[in-house]
């Protein structure tokens, strides 16, 4: 069942709405393959590089995708498991920046990625089915696990799709 307006601050709802298939753990597990194939083909050089309009990096990108990955993933395990500690939100400008002061080679970010996504996928596959429904709150806004699980799909996709246009002509 898909999260209801209710479930999460509206800033989370673009990545929701990111979702119309109904079946999230097909999208997640896709993702797994389809979006790390295609971020193997981006050579190191281009990873390096900004292209106007963009700000970051594309190794930054990337980066910012892996630490999302693992503070939702983190926010969902502990929602999940009726943690009801309020949770701090987290600064991605400061995360982009500091990810620069010793960039990873793309093939560490990319297994950073799959193992934290294969990862949540066995957290989310074994939660009983009331975990879904826990509310807790992250950086002061009520969510839920199932909004969480939501957000981990549409944050990828919504980045990946950017990715994918602005790599379709790098200049």
């Amino acid at each position: 069942m898909r999260p209801d307006p209710t479930e999460c601050a509206l800033f989370y709802r673009g990545y929701i709405d990111q979702i119309p298939e109904t079946d999230i753990l097909g999208v997640l597990q896709s993702q797994l393959s389809d979006v790390c194939q295609f971020w193997r083909t981006i050579p190191e050089e281009l990873a390096a590089s900004v292209q106007v309009p963009y700000t970051w990096k594309v190794r930054q990108v990337l980066d910012h995708l892996v630490d999302g990955e693992r503070i939702f993933g983190y926010r969902l395990h502990r929602i999940a498991r009726g943690d009801a500690t309020p949770l701090p939100g987290f600064d991605e400008q400061h995360y982009a920046v500091a990810s620069e002061e010793h960039p990873a080679p793309l093939t560490d970010i990319i297994q950073t990625f799959e193992s934290l996504r294969i990862a949540n996928l066995l957290l989310i596959r074994n939660l009983a089915d009331g975990a879904w429904d826990r509310a807790g709150t992250t950086n002061g806004s009520h969510i839920t696990a199932r909004a969480l699980i939501y957000i981990l799909a549409g944050h990828v996709r919504h980045h990946d799709a950017i990715l994918r246009k602005r790599l379709a002509n790098p200049e």
